[in-house]
């Protein structure tokens, strides 16, 4: 258990590698606030998770690209944890659209919760880290450096993550506080739903490419199995000299430099 003692504020805790983030820290002995939209999934994670121990997890409303909402989950869950030593910001949306038939609305939503909300969480968990140190971790995305069809707004979005995450690091480093940002590849029910609006022959012609690519396992990785545990090491002690860093998990499928 190496996160005994620690406590976490985790956005977009109720699906996908948010969920099993809150999972893991739970279970490495964290106190966890879960943040999410998505109320009824959200408290059964927090319930299941608290179920399952050492840790605790409480679960907050949230809307990411709101700065009250912010504001007010931020200051009832530090009140709770009595304080706050990491910010994961796993919250994120996606929408399949060709880039010719985007929309203003479709710009301004993924714009708002991934961009806007980053700045805004990372803002709001400063004011908390400020006076003893901290990390944060947000989360890019291997479609923010590799062409990403019918995403180019997602992959535009994700690539402003990881510029605001290396800038933030150099600015609040002598703060210590930490700011990195993953790039994983991971399976999540985002994922699957992108996968349901393809055609037979073009999933067939997605998932052999994959094979190519990705040089471990052929396709996407498990959150639990592959993600998690980095969180974990992220999150704990043995990370304290790493920040403004891209962290690909992604089996081989993009190599930063």
């Amino acid at each position: 258990m190496q996160l005994i003692g620690k406590r976490i504020i985790v956005t977009g805790g109720a699906r996908g590698i948010g969920n099993s983030v809150v999972c893991s820290y739970a279970m490495e002995g964290a106190h966890v606030a879960s943040l999410d939209v998505l109320d009824d999934e959200g408290k059964i994670v927090a319930e299941e998770a608290t179920q399952k121990g050492p840790g605790r997890v409480n679960y907050y409303h949230c809307d990411i690209s709101s700065r009250d909402e912010v504001e007010k989950a931020f200051e009832m869950a530090v009140r709770e944890m009595d304080g706050l030593d990491l910010l994961v910001n796993a919250a994120g949306v996606n929408r399949i659209i060709p880039p010719e038939d985007m929309s203003d609305h479709d710009m301004d939503l993924i714009y708002k919760v991934n961009v806007y909300g980053t700045f805004l969480t990372n803002q709001v968990a400063f004011k908390y880290l400020k006076k003893h140190g901290g990390k944060i971790l947000n989360f890019a995305s291997v479609a923010g450096m590799n062409p990403y069809p019918a995403g180019a707004h997602y992959s535009a979005s994700k690539g402003a993550v990881a510029s605001w995450t290396r800038s933030v690091a150099h600015e609040w480093g002598k703060y210590n506080i930490t700011v990195n940002s993953l790039a994983p590849a991971i399976w999540t029910p985002m994922y699957d739903e992108r996968r349901s609006l393809m055609s037979k022959a073009g999933l067939k012609a997605h998932d052999e490419s994959y094979a190519k690519v990705i040089p471990i396992g052929g396709k996407l990785g498990d959150p639990e199995k592959d993600l998690a545990p980095v969180l974990v090491f992220l999150a704990s002690e043995g990370s304290r000299f790493i920040t403004g860093q891209i962290i690909p998990v992604d089996g081989g499928l993009v190599s930063t430099r």
